[in-house]
């Protein structure tokens, strides 16, 4: 299976609000479970990886709700 760009999650949790555990059941939802992601200094991760990953390079803000949204100011375009 081909690997799929973290820049697809971020993109997929623009205007929603997620906790770990919710992005983490929308990512399986749309990408399936056994997709794995790479970024620009990461790869072969799967979906628990990618969330700490994510969450470890600032890729998240906190949101006035309970949980995170993507931080898009963060997100890299190439």
């Amino acid at each position: 299976m081909e690997q799929l760009h973290a820049h697809e999650v971020l993109h997929m949790m623009e205007g929603n609000s997620y906790t770990e555990s919710s992005l983490k059941e929308a990512i399986i939802q749309k990408f399936g479970k056994e997709q794995h992601f790479y970024a620009c200094s990461a790869e072969d991760m799967d979906v628990d990886q990618l969330i700490i990953f994510l969450k470890n390079k600032g890729k998240f803000k906190s949101t006035e709700e309970e949980g995170f949204t993507v931080d898009i100011s963060k997100v890299c375009n190439h």
